[in-house]
């Protein structure tokens, strides 16, 4: 057979067999701190499929510093954190592929050559039709100066760099998620 008559076959998911399981999500999964933390904002958006359709049995987790730049884990070697901080959260979206967080935004970050990264929260996202996590980044947008000097965000495409900037709104800071299609959120490869 000649290779000029082979054909590319389309690509396919497995599933679709998506579903939470018990256990995966748990009713304060969304608190990064708890309700009453002095400083607390809330992070809200949607997770949008490839043609701006909801998705709505999707798992977002999102991991982050304290509001003083430190992590909750022992491999920081900084002074722990306190109030509550849990830096970790993880929520299902809705019918309307709608999340909530309750967090505060973290401090700065040091690099390892001394550099200061932007205030961030990293987010993790699982959905059927996802052969494999996607992770983006959640910058906020009264840190002009800071994310114009963050090295991650200056490796992105400057056109594309608003797709990791929330929005504030009256609920907080809105951050929508598209998976694909125009407009789609930028994804790292770790």
């Amino acid at each position: 057979m000649a290779a000029e008559s082979l054909e590319t076959t389309p690509s396919q998911t497995v599933g679709p067999f998506y579903a939470l399981p018990d256990g995966l999500l748990w009713p304060d999964g969304p608190d990064v701190v708890p309700e009453g933390t002095a400083g607390a904002v809330v992070l809200h958006g949607r997770v949008l499929d490839g043609n701006g359709d909801p998705v709505p049995d999707a798992v977002l987790e999102i991991w982050q510093a304290d509001a003083e730049g430190r992590f909750d884990h022992p491999d920081d070697p900084r002074p722990g954190t306190s109030g509550g901080f849990r830096g970790f959260g993880r929520c299902g979206t809705d019918p309307e592929g709608r999340f909530r967080f309750r967090t505060v935004k973290p401090g700065p970050l040091p690099t390892p050559d001394g550099g200061t990264e932007a205030p961030h929260i990293d987010v993790t996202v699982l959905a059927r039709g996802l052969l494999n996590r996607v992770v983006t980044r959640v910058y906020f947008p009264d840190e002009e100066q800071a994310n114009a000097a963050d090295p991650v965000l200056g490796a992105v495409a400057e056109d594309r760099r608003p797709t990791l900037i929330a929005a504030a709104d009256e609920d907080g800071l809105r951050f929508d998620i598209r998976l694909q299609g125009p407009g789609e959120t930028v994804f790292f490869a770790l």
